[in-house]
Formats: structure tokens, sequence, C-alpha cells
């Protein structure tokens, strides 16, 4: 079923005080904006159920994924709509929300703002799932998302029943800085410090070089070769850095996918579904 066709979200209770106004604005936004695509095994039954069977659904026992998406475009860009069926038809539920500021999602994007999206979707999930696991899924920008709630999770206690981040980079200082097309600017006198000064202003880091050092989560990390968006080398700092950081070792891994798929076709390795099950049953059993 596509992700543009189910939509789940009920009657959504916000986990938290904030002031009403507030919540129920965001709530509005995730009432139009989240989409479940249900496991294609399951996509002809789904076939006119209300948003209430959706919820339930959650309870069969197909792993889900709340996906989490990159800088550009939104969910329903081709290349996540392409992911969402792969993991649909390796028998995933899969939530994908725009955040703030995205698609037709109202607000300003702000780290801090994302950051409480994927938060309080992946509690939304979890207080739905029963004892189905959910993993929270980033790719690109996505991953700093990821790795920032899974942190506040971690240190509520409740830390996330598993991480994949495709394409990560190690801050987001270091991968502005080295974006390809920033490069030929990087000489020009002052535009480093004005750069950064700007960064800081708007306080964006997602430091996931970070994040992961308190993270226990089960925690995958997927990198294309010819990735030139993010460099390979990030992925590979920043597994290095969880390696060494947890306790654990078994719970992080490392794939490196060959040539041909860069930054944003992973979702077209015939290896990617094989790799995020094995994973995935292999931490969950």
């Amino acid at each position: 079923m596509d992700a543009q066709d189910c939509q789940a979200a009920a009657t959504l209770e916000p986990p938290g005080p904030p002031a009403h106004g507030c919540v129920a604005a965001w709530w509005d936004m995730v009432d139009r904006n989240l989409r479940h695509t249900v496991p294609s095994c399951r996509e002809e039954e789904a076939k006119g159920k209300d948003r209430c069977w959706y919820e339930a659904a959650l309870r069969d026992g197909n792993p889900i994924v709340v996906y989490l998406h990159g800088s550009a475009e939104h969910r329903a860009a081709s290349h996540r709509l392409k992911l969402v069926k792969v993991l649909s038809d390796g028998g995933f539920h899969v939530l994908s929300v725009d955040y703030r500021g995205f698609g037709d999602s109202t607000g300003k994007p702000t780290e801090e703002g994302l950051t409480t999206d994927a938060i309080r979707v992946y509690e939304w999930t979890k207080a739905r799932s029963g004892i189905t696991p959910v993993c929270l899924w980033g790719h690109s920008l996505g991953t700093g998302v990821a790795t920032n709630a899974a942190k506040v999770l971690e240190e509520k206690g409740c830390p996330v029943d598993a991480i994949v981040l495709e394409a990560p980079f190690t801050n987001m200082w270091v991968a502005s800085i080295n974006y390809p097309l920033l490069k030929i600017y990087r000489n020009i006198p002052g535009f480093l410090r004005t750069f950064m000064d700007a960064m800081r202003k708007d306080k964006i880091v997602f430091p996931n070089d970070e994040n992961v050092k308190f993270l226990s989560s089960p925690l995958l990390i997927l990198h294309g070769e010819d990735d030139r968006t993010v460099p390979l080398e990030y992925g590979k700092k920043l597994y290095e850095i969880a390696h060494n950081a947890y306790r654990n070792k078994e719970r992080v891994k490392m794939v490196i996918f060959p040539p041909g798929f860069q930054h944003n076709l992973l979702c077209k390795s015939p290896t990617l579904l094989i790799t995020v099950r094995d994973f995935l049953s292999k931490q969950w059993s």
C-alpha cells in the first residue's frame, strides 16, 4: 500500500504537558502528515479500513520502522517511497512523517523542533504497538534527528528498540563545511566564520558523534561507497566512535554498499532488506 494512501493518526494524546495551543497544533500536523504503510502481506486487507484499524494493526507482530527523512523535499520523494515499498514488501510497518517546516507541515524547522517531532512520533507508536519492536530509521539529516531523539529517550530510561542510520555524518558542522557545493567557497576570506556563526545562532549541531556515546540500542550504520554528499569516511568514523563507546560490541554494526547507490539509492540494493532484517532479528531474538 502506497505511503500516501494510508493514514494512521486517530485520537492523538500529547505525551507531555506543553501549552494546549502548541500541543493541539503539533498533533494536528501529525494527523495530517503521518503516513502508515502496512506490510504488503496485509495490503488487500487494509483497503477501505479507517485509521483505528491502522492503529490496531501496529500490534500484529510485524516490526515497525519510524522513518526520518533527509533535508531535501518531503516524505513522498521518489527514493523515499521506493524505500517504504522495499520495507513494506519485507514485512515492516513504515510510519513516515514530514517534520515541522517540511512538506505541508507548518512551523519552522529547528534542531530542537525536529527532535521533538521524532520523539513524539516514536512515543505515540510505542504506546500503540504492544510488544512489537519499533526501529528509528534516519537518512542523512534524519540520522541526526534519530540520534538526538534516541539520546533523549535513553536519558528517560526508555532506550529505543533499534536504530538504523543511513548515510550518517559525524556532526552537522563537519558535514556542512565539507559539503561539495560549499568547498569552493572555503577560501573566501571570512566565509567559514560567517557560516559557522550562522549555525551557532540557529543552534544547529546534530552531534551524531557525541550522541552515540550515550546509546545502548542496537545500532546499524548503512553507507554507500560512492556517496559524495555524505562521504563514506563520516560513516566509518561514526561507527568507530560507537563501537568504542558501546559496552556490548555486538549491538553495533556497519555495512558498506558497493558503488552504484550514491547518497539516496540504497533502496535499490538487492541486499538492503536482508541486511536490515538479519541485524534486527538477531538483536530482537
